[in-house]
């Protein structure tokens, strides 16, 4: 499966109607702190292909983190990791506490 970016609200729900479970990292393209969680989703991702994964860039979607965090009530932080389940957030983290095994731990 390995990663996908998303950029738009229709993307998103597309996303929501066809998969039961996936993660979505927010990913911001000037932060440092960002660029360590986003190393770590991509070893993640090297290492758990079988499981959906999207990204999007704060800078070119943020009326869709906008969206994301107003319709599931979940302060926007940027990083952030958050695993959806039957179309819900079932789990959450932000900064250096996305790790690669955060995001193991979050799937099982």
């Amino acid at each position: 499966m390995g990663k996908t970016k998303i950029e738009s609200i229709e993307e998103f729900n597309q996303v929501l109607e066809k998969e039961n479970q996936f993660i979505l990292i927010k990913h911001s393209l000037t932060c440092p702190i960002s660029k360590a969680a986003f190393d770590e989703y991509e070893q993640f991702v090297a290492e758990y292909e079988d499981v959906p994964t999207y990204y999007l860039y704060v800078q070119e979607a943020r009326e869709l983190s906008t969206y994301i965090a107003e319709d599931f009530e979940i302060k926007h932080e940027s990083p952030q990791a958050l695993l959806f389940e039957d179309g819900k957030v079932k789990w959450n983290a932000s900064h250096r506490s996305i790790t690669k095994q955060s995001l193991v731990a979050a799937g099982e």
